[in-house]
Order: C-alpha cells, then structure tokens, then sequence
C-alpha cells in the first residue's frame, strides 16, 4: 500500500442520481485500494436542476437514468467532505466552491491531486506547486464544447468561450496524467497539445451483477417495448426515438418509455412533440429511478434505442455512452446511432444494430428486422454480454485507472 497521499476533488454532488456519481465511486474505490486516506471533495447539498456543462452533470460524457444507490455504504478508506456552492448561476456556484475548496485545502499539499473539471481543476493547475506534486485531469468533458448544449445563450458568447477554452487548456498542460473515456476524446485531446506519454483512454464500465442478464423475448405480433434512458438534452436525440415510434407503430403496435433528468420544460416539450406525431398515448416519460427499477426497465423492453445525434458533443469531444453498455449488459437488444463512440462499445450487426445518425427512418427499419429475424435479438443480446464481461467492466476499468496511477508514481 502506497503512503502517498491523494486527493480527489469535483465539482459534483456525492451520491447523486447521475453516472456521474457511479463514475466517481468506481474510481475512489480503486484509488482508496492504494491511498489510504483518500480524501473526496464534492458539492454539498441536495441536487440542483441545472448541468454542470462539463460532462460531469449527466454521466460522462456519457447520462445514465439510473438514481443514486439506495443508501450507498461507505467507501472504505476514503474520506468524504462536502463544501457549499452557492449562487444562482453556474457561474457563481464555481466561484463560489473555489472559494471554499482554497479555504478548505489550506496547508495541505497532497502528493497527487485529481479533478474531474477545470471547475474546480483550473486554480490547482494554475498555481500547481502550491497545491501539489502532481496533478491528474479527467477528462469527461469539457465546458467549450457541452455548455452550449446546457445553456444555448452562451454558443456566441465569444468572450466566455475563449475563457473556458483558456482554463481547459491550462489544466492540460499542468496534468501530469489526463485520463478520458474514449478514443475519440483522445484525439480531441492529443489536438491539443496533450502527448501520448500522459495519456490513458479508460472506457466506462457496468455492475453486471446489478445489470444482470436475462435472455430477450420473441416478438411475434405482440405491442413491443422500447426504452430510452437517459438525460432529455436535445443532443442525446430523444426526438428521434420518439419519431421511429411513430413510424413504426404504421407496420405494427409498440410504446415507448423514456427515463431520465430533463431540464424544466424539455419533459412538455417532448409530450407535444409526442402528440403532433399521434403517439401522445404512447410515449411514457419518467424521471431518475433507482437502479434496480432501472434494470427491470431494460428487462420489461424489447429494445433499447441510443438515437445520438451526429455533432460535436459526440463526434468531435466524444463519450463513453453508459446507456450502451448496461442495455448490452441486460441482454436488451441495442439498436444505436453508428457513431465512433458507439462502435467502439458495440460491434455493428455482432453485439448492437446501428443505424445512420438523426434517422427515425433508419430505427424503424432495425426494429422491424428484430421482429422479422427472430434469430437477430438472441445472437446480438448473447454476445453484448459477452463483450461486456470481458471488456467494459468497472473492475476492468479500476484496474486501468491503478496501472496508470502506477506509471505515475515511476515518472515522478
């Protein structure tokens, strides 16, 4: 066990209803395993309606409609405090936890310090040897390219923009070690100047006792359930989902449930979109539930539809989409947009049916041929658990994450 000291500090609420936290509890876990203590620094309070804009707030780059664990236990070896961050935008609620995180941090110079967000990453990275040895940046996302998609008034701020783009590659610079979720993330951070030396693409993972496998049921000529889990950002392309109902339901009978956080107004806004498309009495909306009833949800479906649309939150910055691999995990049939981030999880016509980007058209089609191929939803389920267990588990990813804390402690 290492007796070099750690902290790990984010901009996020701990336990929270987003995969943000799962990501974060899986990693804490696996440091803890080599610091003792490690110290965790979040956000206090319950959680706030709003994203955070930096990938954080909706599960890595990648949402998950799971809620926090019922009554998580303690992570052993970890202490956990939690500071305020107050204000009545994103901007004074940064602010305003730098301030405590500075009053809180003090004397202490931990030999590592590790953030998820220039939120709280940019004053340790500007001012490093002040706060630590060496400074390890995760990468889920970045506030250039997803604020505008949280927040669409600042996409022509230019003056913010050009800020946030400024402290993002402070902190690049400054990392000792920058970790991210997926290939594409890491050619969007090597076009910025961070070196393969400090860089290790650490992929998402799943609790496949949690997401346990149940084998999928014939279709025959039944009403078949889809399910989209998720956040309602418009990016995540829920419109999409909602359009391939419609269009199917012309060939034969199904109903979609759709689970996730939404912003106020975007849940309405889908249910009229729903009702101009006559599928109003069809399309169910739920919030965050828990992660058991999460996985009931994918077991009571008859397919899972990750519509992502093609721009620069997932061509260009990229993701790890957990919605992927925990319907993978359920032996739920996938049907996804084939975009880089979801090859890279799912193999086309193997493990998932992917489909061209922003097509209703081109889901309704998939859907059609799990109905027709009755052999098509048993090989793809069977072997997305398979694929799952050998590559995309949280332990997987735990043992990556402490491999390249390994590396580092060498280099240093």
């Amino acid at each position: 066990m290492s007796s070099r000291s750690l902290i790990y500090a984010t901009f996020d609420r701990f336990p929270a209803p987003k995969g943000a936290a799962t990501h974060i509890r899986a990693f804490v876990a696996a440091l803890a395993e080599e610091f003792s203590p490690v110290e965790l620094v979040t956000v206090a309070g319950p959680p706030f309606r709003g994203e955070n804009g930096n990938g954080n707030g909706n599960g890595t780059n990648t949402a998950t409609a799971s809620g926090a664990v019922r009554n998580p236990p303690p992570l052993a070896g970890v202490s956990h405090t939690e500071l305020p961050a107050h204000g009545a935008s994103l901007i004074e609620r940064v602010l305003n936890f730098r301030t405590h995180l500075r009053a809180w941090w003090g004397d202490r110079r931990p030999h590592i310090a590790h953030v998820r967000s220039i939120f709280e990453g940019y004053p340790i990275a500007r001012h490093k040897p002040r706060w630590c040895d060496q400074f390890v940046f995760e990468v889920n996302g970045l506030p250039s390219v997803e604020l505008k998609y949280h927040y669409p008034q600042v996409a022509d701020d230019r003056e913010l923009m050009s800020k946030l783009i400024s402290q993002e590659q402070c902190c690049l610079d400054a990392a000792d070690l920058v970790v991210t979720v997926s290939e594409v993330n890491a050619a969007h951070l090597r076009s910025r100047g961070v070196d393969e030396a400090r860089l290790c693409v650490i992929p998402n993972g799943v609790d496949t006792d949690l997401f346990h496998f149940q084998p999928p049921r014939p279709w025959g000529e039944r009403e078949i359930r889809l399910l989209y889990s998720g956040t309602l950002s418009a990016w995540q392309g829920v419109q999409t989902a909602i359009e391939a109902l419609a269009l199917y339901r012309r060939e034969a009978p199904a109903r979609l449930t759709i689970v996730g956080y939404g912003r106020a107004g975007q849940a309405k806004s889908l249910r009229e979109f729903a009702y101009r498309l006559d599928v109003f009495d069809f399309v169910e909306i739920i919030d965050s539930v828990s992660p058991d009833e999460l996985v009931r949800l994918h077991h009571a479906a008859d397919a899972v539809l990750v519509p992502l649309l093609p721009n620069d939150r997932n061509l260009v910055q990229g993701c790890c989409p957990l919605k992927v691999l925990e319907a993978m995990a359920s032996g739920t049939p996938v049907i996804a947009s084939d975009l880089p981030v979801v090859a890279a999880l799912a193999r086309p016509e193997i493990d998932a049916i992917l489909v061209r980007p922003g097509s209703a058209k081109s889901i309704k089609d998939a859907l059609l041929r799990l109905r027709t191929e009755p052999n098509l939803a048993a090989r793809c389920a069977t072997n997305a658990r398979q694929r799952i267990e050998q590559n995309f588990t949280w332990r997987i990813a735990q043992q990556r994450l402490l491999e390249a804390y390994r590396r580092l402690s060498k280099s240093s």
